[in-house]
């Protein structure tokens, strides 16, 4: 079944008109992706950038033209009167700064997960709802190309109605010289209930409900585990299959996190009732598996030649995206400008509450420890 679109628009106390005064919160390393589209967009002006480190605040603000630092989030609020907050921190600072942000009257973008738990959400939704705001999060991945391309294929009705969607990650969050690996350096990220995975758990469940529409949950089955040991990480690896069900038919989801094995990937498969897709986000590729107008013994030879020339292209595409430094990012720039016409013009919000209360509660079914 094709999923069904999610997206609201604004109620008419929402919106403001262009260009909407915007400070940043948190200048670590995602910042720049928000501050590139910031200082681009001519639906926002950015005033500030505000980090504990001010050595942070002044380079970024530097870098993107942004005319204020700030070391403080109370004093910078009450200065700027910003009208859209991007809180970029790490998550356990998120509940503060988000209803900080509220009550100043903003916005807020907040970087996944807004909440380390479905009852913190639903606070901060009600938060947002009590001022007439609008409480989004950056499911950049959703809006990636190559699931762009899986979303069509299934609007079109390719693969029939979806039954299984499976979404992989393999990156070696434990190399030393990485941003977790550093025993001498722990992030934050550490910290959270599913450690490092816990990071990439809200792309992934995202990613999922993008494909599948809403789902009602049956059970979870996760495994989470510690293969490398020691005592900075808390899981290295994740193997979950989420059973659930639509309105009209069953659908099961596998989430996999492996630290273990190589090359890199972020790889998603949907398989239907009348065909499957595949594709990779970080080394993007399509590939479709469906019934071709050349009959039943033919299909399988037009989809491998099809498909090959596909992975040819990609190639090509991937290697000038390398020369050029592209990222995968991509989907970030959409969901950022989607906001921003939502809040300024009315348009359909592209994240929302719905999306926020759906992604919560599978996450917190896959970290519940009965399901462990």
């Amino acid at each position: 079944m094709a999923p069904s679109s999610r997206s609201a628009p604004l109620t008419s106390g929402g919106i403001r008109r262009s260009p909407l005064r915007a400070a940043v919160v948190g200048a670590g390393g995602i910042s720049t992706q928000h501050l590139g589209y910031l200082s681009t967009s001519a639906l926002v002006e950015p005033v500030a950038v505000c980090d504990l480190s001010a050595v942070s605040a002044r380079y970024a603000a530097a870098e993107f033209g942004v005319p204020r630092c700030y070391g403080d989030v109370a004093e910078m609020l009450e200065t700027e009167r910003p009208d859209v907050v991007h809180v970029l921190t790490p998550p356990q600072s998120h509940r503060d700064l988000v209803l900080m942000s509220l009550g100043a009257g903003a916005h807020v973008i907040c970087e996944k997960p807004v909440a380390l738990s479905g009852a913190v959400l639903e606070e901060l939704l009600d938060a947002a709802a009590a001022s007439d705001l609008v409480l989004t999060e950056s499911q950049n991945y959703r809006f990636n190309e190559p699931v762009r391309f899986l979303r069509a294929a299934i609007e079109r009705g390719d693969l029939g109605e979806v039954r299984d969607v499976e979404v992989a990650i393999t990156l070696p969050v434990r190399d030393p010289a990485g941003r977790f690996g550093d025993p001498n350096l722990p992030s934050p990220i550490h910290a959270l209930p599913a450690g490092v995975i816990h990071d990439f758990i809200t792309h992934m469940t995202s990613v999922v409900l993008e494909l599948t529409g809403p789902l009602v949950i049956d059970r979870v089955l996760a495994a989470w585990s510690n293969h490398g040991g020691g005592e900075l990480f808390r899981y290295d690896d994740l193997d979950a299959v989420v059973v659930a069900h639509t309105d009209s038919a069953p659908v099961h989801a596998r989430l996999r996190f492996d630290a273990a094995t190589a090359p890199d990937r972020f790889r998603v498969r949907v398989r239907g009732t009348l065909g499957s897709g595949e594709v990779d986000l970080f080394h993007p590729f399509h590939e479709l598996d469906v019934a071709r107008p050349v009959g039943r013994q033919l299909t399988p030879i037009v989809n491998h030649l099809s498909n090959g020339l596909g992975r040819a292209r990609s190639g090509v595409t991937n290697l000038a995206g390398k020369v050029m430094q592209r990222d995968a990012y991509e989907g970030l720039a959409i969901f950022l400008d989607r906001t921003y016409r939502a809040l300024t013009g009315g348009e359909p919000l592209p994240v929302t509450t719905a999306d926020l209360r759906a992604v919560s509660a599978m996450v917190d079914q896959l970290l519940a420890g009965a399901s462990r």
